[in-house]
């Protein structure tokens, strides 16, 4: 940790719209004083943006005008000037095709927001799964101080006396309608327990691990990922970030200043000691790259290979984030990661300080939550990035929520060209399939869908469940809900979209995955796939025009990021010229 904090007082970057008497800054504060501001609020103070991802249409998201309350509140007794600004919001559950389309949109839209306007520090208030990556991508790019507040996660869910966990409990009590154990009318019955109160998923899924890559980057402060929505000390935590985002302004504290090396290799290993899910691969690809780091697949699979997940939560166990939350957080599994030699403890945080200043006195106050390492959930945790014929540039699996005894396994594909293919076909009853079988979905990456879409945990056929089985190999370019469970190869890159391997396999080949030994291998001859590739023309749809063909035509892939092209390595944030 060698940050130096600049001099105070200096100019700051807002004065280059308010400060002095000139027309221009006239013309600026004049309009703004429309609402009400004293004029000695433009005398060189940092304005702090607070950069709101509420919306009525992203549910996880819909109390962050209360929580945006709070930071003023901060700001203001810090001595700071907020002024809120709505952003673009992805929600996860409503948003078509997917949320994942629009991250970069919503990135480069509000890197263009903080770079435009005169703000010199940014709260940035998030919650659902594509919020907190799209917010830190642009704060990557502007590098203006900024200081990430999640709206935190809802309650524990409840149906007849079984902890029910969002999004997780959907897939299983579906699957148990297919499978004939549960009826239509209790699954109706389970839905009111499924969001009893405000925020985001309470299972260990992208939005709670997000925020916890959040604190583990450095970018919130200590203990902000677990506290629940409702609960009186999120509202705490929202103010104190805004007193810390002004001081974090006069000192000048940026992201490029936290977001090292070091620190993404601190957030790959907590990934895999929370159970983390596989999103916050492409995520925090996505974000290096907006900070110009070579991060890279292998980074991954190196950092997080002999992690242990210790986190008891679903997907992965048995607890919610309310538990996570009264055992002591994530500031507990940091403490545990540099115990065991597995964190950098020098990587600078949004408080100042070191992370390991910040968590060497946490206690744990449950160990059937954040287990100890004998007992932990997965002895090596992490994400597995696998390679061989069939993912040439990698593909990755969750092994803390994979069956153990299909981690190696040999299977015959059974193919879907992609979803709504998938769709019509997975229940009919004259489908040759069975549980040793190796389900493939094609056309379902990030230019294939397009935007890439959580449908890689493909339900079972109904037929299967009926049996019992409960999982299979299921192999595709997509991505799955951090709530979502099983022996799930996803992210194959190329993607069949891109003519990678994935677009030739056919009904009837065979396919061997060892986890172990980080092979996806297609059981064919180099002869036989080199031709098949070479007989192969897309079929994906391709849309010609607004954001969908820009998005066609600049996105990369799953290995790298998924980010546009021409957004990585995008740095610094000048102040464009005034026209008035």
């Amino acid at each position: 940790m060698t940050f130096k904090p600049a001099t105070w007082p200096r100019k700051l970057r807002s004065q280059e719209w308010y400060g002095g008497t000139s027309r221009d800054a006239i013309y600026h504060r004049g309009w703004m004083k429309n609402q009400g501001y004293p004029h000695d609020l433009f005398d060189g103070r940092p304005v702090i943006g607070i950069l709101n991802t509420w919306s009525d249409l992203t549910p996880c998201n819909g109390h962050l005008r209360e929580l945006a309350e709070k930071v003023k509140a901060g700001v203001w007794e810090a001595g700071g000037f907020p002024v809120e600004v709505p952003v673009f919001s992805a929600s996860e559950n409503t948003f078509r095709p997917t949320a994942m389309m629009f991250r970069n949109l919503a990135a480069l839209a509000i890197e263009e927001q903080m770079r435009g306007q005169p703000i010199d520090g940014a709260v940035l208030l998030v919650g659902c799964d594509k919020t907190t990556p799209s917010l830190l991508m642009a704060a990557a790019s502007t590098d203006l101080p900024s200081i990430i507040v999640t709206g935190g996660p809802m309650l524990n869910g409840y149906f007849r006396g079984e902890r029910v966990g969002s999004g997780t409990h959907l897939w299983k009590f579906s699957e148990a309608v297919k499978a004939g154990e549960m009826t239509q009318a209790e699954f109706l019955e389970a839905e009111q327990s499924m969001s009893r109160s405000s925020g985001s998923c309470n299972t260990m899924g992208t939005a709670s691990t997000m925020a916890s890559m959040a604190e583990a980057l450095g970018m919130a402060l200590s203990g902000n990922a677990a506290i629940p929505a409702v609960d009186s000390r999120r509202r705490v935590m929202a103010q104190l970030s805004g007193r810390r985002i002004v001081q974090m302004v006069k000192d000048d504290l940026k992201p490029s200043d936290i977001l090292t090396k070091k620190a993404f290799e601190n957030a790959i290993r907590t990934n895999g000691a929370i159970g983390g899910s596989t999103n916050a691969v492409i995520h925090l690809l996505a974000i290096a790259g907006r900070v110009g780091l070579d991060l890279t697949l292998d980074d991954w699979d190196r950092c997080g290979r002999d992690v242990a997940t210790i986190v008891n939560l679903m997907p992965s166990g048995k607890y919610l984030m309310e538990e996570f939350f009264y055992a002591g957080g994530l500031p507990v599994v940091l403490k545990r990661l540099g115990e065991g030699g597995q964190l950098h403890k020098d990587a600078l945080t949004v408080s100042g300080q070191s992370v390991w200043d910040e968590v060497r006195d946490v206690v744990n106050h449950n160990e059937d939550v954040i287990l100890p390492l004998d007992k932990a959930l997965t002895r090596q945790g992490g994400i597995a990035v696998l390679r061989g014929n069939l993912a040439p540039l990698g593909a990755v699996l969750k092994p803390s929520a994979a069956s153990e005894h299909l981690l190696i396994h040999r299977g015959r594909a059974v193919v879907f060209e992609d979803i709504d293919h998938y769709k019509a076909r997975i229940d009919d009853p004259d489908l040759d399939i069975d549980e040793t079988c190796v389900m493939v979905l094609k056309n379902c990456g990030p230019k294939g869908y397009p935007g890439m879409a959580e449908v890689g945990n493909m339900g079972l056929p109904a037929k299967i469940l009926k049996k019992g089985v409960t999982d299979m190999v299921r192999i595709s370019d997509a991505r799955m809900s951090g709530t979502a469970y099983g022996t799930v190869v996803l992210h194959t890159a190329p993607e069949a979209a891109a003519g990678g391997p994935l677009a030739v396999v056919r009904d009837g080949d065979m396919i061997e995955l060892d986890v172990p030994n980080r092979r996806l291998h297609l059981d064919v001859s180099e002869a036989e796939l080199a031709a098949r590739l070479a007989g192969w023309t897309p079929g994906h749809e391709r849309p010609e025009s607004g954001y969908a063909w820009l998005h066609q035509a600049h996105v990369e892939g799953a290995d790298t990021g998924a980010d546009l092209d021409f957004l990585k390595g995008c740095r610094g944030a000048p102040v464009g010229k005034d026209s008035h």
